[in-house]
Formats: structure tokens, sequence, C-alpha cells
């Protein structure tokens, strides 16, 4: 009797194993058609990627938005290299430090024009660029602000030597204007807005003199996401798009959100949003300052060669 149980027992074996084995898989698969239910994107913890907190109004039926907060540009181009998001808006020099190394990552929409501003302390004597010289001045290496300022130094007969530059993220110019550990800061919004609301800092200038113009933030995507799967990043771009144009026309729901999910006071994102266009169309304007952006970098040493745009843009999602 018992051997015969034995025996069952061996026979049955095999069934119950690939029986939960098939399980097992069923779940899995079901797993990833939920994940690619879920379209994540990335941005970063500033005002003008704010718009990435609007695509939750326009997704499509049967999606879910998941957004992924960065600090640093490169972080958000980086994650969309690994695939740990479909989308990021961050600085486009991220994006051309990138490209210009060979990184496969490409621009599939515009994301901001502005949000950029030169503030200095009030007890400092800066009021004009000329006056950073031999000052402490904080600059985020690698982003759309070191670019400008570069070249805002170069118009005015100076260099990055002139200054002592600050190695500094963000988040944290306001603190340390405040503190005196800087004399200035090349900053982003809300950074400005906190700074002139506080009554720390003093506006020098928002740096949209240089032929970049106003030129700040993309959406950027890997060229693999683009190849393979460009019907989830048309379905990204198409709520950027709807969510800019929405925020744009509500800037009430700008300061609201921007209070959420920043968590600053109200008077500082006030003083921060005029200074904030939100933008998403690849048109003439974009391009030119594009490229005008890529020759600035180029000059500068930033980067070692120049990027093919025509590669790393595309239009196909407009």
């Amino acid at each position: 009797m018992l051997a015969h149980l034995a025996r069952l027992t061996r026979l049955a074996l095999p069934v119950v194993v690939a029986a939960a084995s098939i399980a097992g898989a069923s779940q899995v698969q079901a797993q990833d058609k939920a994940q690619d239910k879920v379209l994540r994107v990335g941005t970063l913890k500033l005002i003008h990627g704010i718009s990435a907190y609007f695509y939750d109004k326009f997704v499509p039926a049967g999606y879910t938005v998941e957004v992924f907060p960065f600090e640093s540009p490169t972080d958000g181009k980086n994650a969309v290299l690994t695939g740990t998001v479909d989308t990021c808006i961050h600085g486009i020099a991220a994006f051309l430090l990138g490209a210009a190394a060979g990184e496969p990552v490409v621009i599939v929409a515009n994301a901001n024009n502005g949000g950029m501003a030169v503030i200095a302390g009030v007890k400092t004597d800066i009021k004009t660029i000329k006056d950073l010289k031999g000052k402490k001045v904080a600059i985020w290496p690698g982003s759309t602000q070191e670019a400008v300022i570069l070249e805002r130094l170069r118009m005015e007969g100076m260099s990055i030597k002139d200054i002592q530059p600050i190695r500094l993220s963000f988040s944290d110019h306001p603190a340390a204007l405040a503190r005196g550990d800087i004399d200035a800061y090349v900053g982003a919004e809300p950074a400005p807005g906190i700074s002139l609301a506080n009554g720390t800092g003093r506006l020098v200038e928002y740096p949209y003199s240089t032929p970049i113009g106003s030129l700040n933030m993309i959406l950027s995507a890997s060229e693999k996401a683009v190849k393979e799967n460009p019907q989830r990043i048309k379905m990204v771009v198409d709520m950027h798009r709807k969510a800019v144009d929405y925020a744009m026309a509500n800037p009430p729901q700008i300061v609201d959100v921007a209070m959420q999910k920043l968590g600053q006071q109200k008077k500082s994102i006030e003083l921060a949003v005029p200074n904030v266009e939100l933008a998403w169309k690849l048109d003439d304007v974009f391009m030119q300052r594009a490229n005008a952006y890529t020759r600035l970098m180029f000059e500068n040493k930033q980067i070692r060669q120049m990027p093919d745009l025509e590669r790393h843009i595309t239009k196909q999602f407009m």
C-alpha cells in the first residue's frame, strides 16, 4: 500500500510542478501586462517641469500615469536611457551632453521656455552680471543654467575664471543664499521665486539675451523606445501637449499643483509662474535655439563634438 502511494506521488509530482510553473508564468504575464498599462514619466523637481503632474487629466482609457521626480537633469536623462521611465522632462544641456557622447537619447517634444534667473543676495553689491566678478556663484554642472551663464559672462567680456563657481543643486540655492554661503546663484524656478518672496534675494536678470533665448527644458525618450514602441511614446507626447495647453490656460492651477508637489509657499510660486512658459512645439524657433545652444556648448568645450540633431530630434509625434 505504501509503495502504491509512493508511486502515485511520483507520478503526480511532475503534474503539480508543471501546474505551478504555468500558474507562476501566468501571474508574471499578468503583472507584465499590467505594467504595460502604466506610463512612467520623469520630470525635475522644478516648476517648469510641472506639466507632468497634469498628464493624468489626459491619460488614455485603460492606462495610468506614474510620475518620477528627479533632482538632477542628468539623472532624468539616464532614467530614460535605462528604461526606468518612458519619457522625462529635463534640461536640454543634459540631452546635448548625452547626444554628443553618442548616447541614444532623443527629443520628442519641447517642454519649457524660461524658468531661469540670476539671483544675488540682498546684502551684496551685485546688480549686474559684471558684478559677479570674484563672487561665489552657485551653478549646477551639466545644466542649461551653466551653458547660459557661460555665454552671459562671455558677452560681458568675462569667463568662468572671473567668478568662484560653487557646485550646488537647484533646490539648495535659496537656503545657501539666505545663509550667506554664496553671493549669488544661477537658478531654476521656484528657487528664484523663493528668494524674492522671503526677501533674501535680488533679481540680477532673467538671462534670455543670448542666442539660446529662453530655451530650457525638453521631453526626451530613448531611441529604442521611439523605434520599438512609437505608439507608447505618442501617447505620452499627446498627454504632454494637452497638459501644457491646459496648464498655460489655467495659471492658478499651476500654482496649486506646484504648492502641492514642490511644497513651496504660494507667494514664491506666484512670483515664479510668470517666468515659466510651458511648451511642446518643435517649431523653427525651437530648432534655431537648439542649434545655437549646441554651438555654444561646443565653443565652451562642454561637449567635444557637435551631435547630429537631425538624428536626435524627431518631429514624428507632433
